[in-house]
């Protein structure tokens, strides 16, 4: 006999109730969440919550690094082979420089800081990305170590981790690309010892193609997301059989499971961050109709439905690694998109207002050596490079800090990843000083560094 309640679940979501309540060891109607959400029931924690003033944060991930000398550090009146073939041009604010190649981010000189002088002492690609992607030196490290459980959790897992939450919206989103090349995994991009449970979602797909869409929260033909919007009615009905669910072995698990993929399922929102046919071509034409672009915007409209930490990752695992042809590389393929896609990103969170709760931070694992090697290249270098940052209290027009005439060190204070990573959490609103337990169960600090205080006045 079919209820009244049947009538209603099938008419809003076009599914069967036999259908919904297998959701949780089944993909459902092609969806496909279980793989994701198995176990990210959410922890009780002590402390570490959160206050009213948490903002979100956006990473630009420069992969491979970029240069600081052709940049946001350039040195005009060093020697040809440290200046390099760029010249700095005039910003928005008297007395601030950046290359000619950022024209956009000239004219908005006003709304971000640039810090000079990050530094750490490591030249290699991996150990480097999980330490400013964590704000933690890795467990280990040795060179190329690839990614693995006993790593530090980079900065969206440890807010998973210290304030879970169970509303359908994930922690972190991680996109365009999966930072891998060959048989190296880079470090810097999970929850490492915390667990799988507390992994970012990870995208990969191109938002500039016009078939880009996300699996796990594409439904099947024929089902539009929009007839799932009644979400309350969807999950009860659920809940009816929970006394059956409980019966099983891992009812408690099962039912979790299925109310974290019903409350994704049924966050339109959500499922409509990625959709960028809904934006106006003018916008979409505003951000650029490339890769980078068009993923800051799908950053945009994930900062928009609450997702606290977005990462941006501009490239491969090795994109800005210029070794060698550095300056047409910059000039023709990396900085213009780069340019428009950042400057387009702070343009509609400040006329949203949304700005003033956002942090946009850009960087990379290090900068690159003072002087152009034969191969018209720069080589890694860690002891001094740049991030960029704005929004989020940040006072924009400012340069922090100063590195020497040749951009080879830092001449007034320099700042560490784990400075970077406190500045992260207390932002996202945990305490830099909480408690983690490693895989042994061991305590530790969250991290070690300080809140880089210059940017905030």
């Amino acid at each position: 006999m079919t209820s009244e309640s049947d009538h209603s679940i099938h008419a809003v979501t076009g599914l069967s109730r036999r259908t919904l309540i297998q959701a949780g060891t089944s993909s459902l109607a092609g969806v496909g969440l279980t793989s994701i959400l198995r176990g990210r029931a959410p922890a009780a924690v002590a402390g570490a919550a959160a206050g009213n003033d948490a903002k979100q944060i956006v990473i630009v991930w420069l992969t491979g690094a970029a240069s600081h000398h052709d940049t946001f550090d350039m040195k005009p009146n060093a020697p040809v082979e440290i200046r390099g073939d760029f010249n700095p041009v005039s910003t928005s604010v008297p007395g601030i420089q950046i290359c000619e190649h950022l024209p956009h981010l000239a004219q908005r000189a006003d709304k971000y800081a640039v810090v000079r002088t990050l530094s750490h002492k490591d030249n290699n690609h991996l150990m480097s990305t999980h330490h400013l992607l964590t704000g933690h030196f890795q467990p280990g490290a040795f060179f190329d170590k690839v990614a693995s459980r006993d790593d530090w959790p980079c900065y969206s897992s440890g807010l998973a981790f210290l304030r879970p939450r169970n509303d359908g919206i994930p922690s972190g989103v991680n996109l365009p690309t999966f930072l891998l090349q060959g048989p190296l995994t880079w470090p810097g991009q999970h929850a490492g010892f915390l667990g799988p449970k507390f992994d970012p979602w990870q995208i990969k797909g191109d938002p500039q193609k016009p078939d880009f869409k996300v699996d796990s929260l594409t439904l099947s033909p024929g089902i539009d997301v929009s007839r799932l919007d009644r979400r309350q009615a969807l999950l009860n009905e659920v809940n009816v059989q929970q006394r059956q669910l409980d019966r099983a072995a891992e009812a408690t698990r099962l039912t979790d499971d299925q109310q974290l993929a019903f409350s994704i399922l049924t966050s339109s929102r959500l499922a409509q961050a990625f959709e960028l046919n809904r934006e106006t071509d003018s916008v979409r034409d505003r951000f650029g109709r490339n890769t980078t672009g068009q993923s800051m915007l799908v950053a945009r409209r994930l900062i928009e439905v609450g997702v606290p930490v977005v990462q941006v990752n501009v490239g491969g695992a090795q994109t800005w690694d210029n070794h060698g042809n550095i300056f047409p590389t910059l000039k023709d393929r990396l900085l213009p998109p780069l340019d428009q896609g950042v400057s387009a990103l702070l343009d509609d969170l400040h006329d949203s207002g949304r700005l003033d709760d956002t942090l946009v931070m850009m960087l990379g694992e290090f900068g690159r050596t003072p002087k152009i090697n034969a191969g018209k290249g720069r080589d890694h270098w860690g002891p001094c490079f740049f991030g960029f940052f704005a929004g989020a209290g940040v006072r924009g027009g400012q340069t922090i800090g100063r590195s020497d005439d040749i951009g080879a060190y830092p001449v007034t204070t320099a700042f560490s990843p784990e400075d970077v990573g406190a500045t992260v959490y207390r932002l996202l609103g945990i305490p830099p000083e909480a408690e983690v337990h490693d895989r042994l169960g061991r305590p530790a600090r969250l991290n070690s560094g300080n809140v880089i205080q210059p940017l905030f006045g």
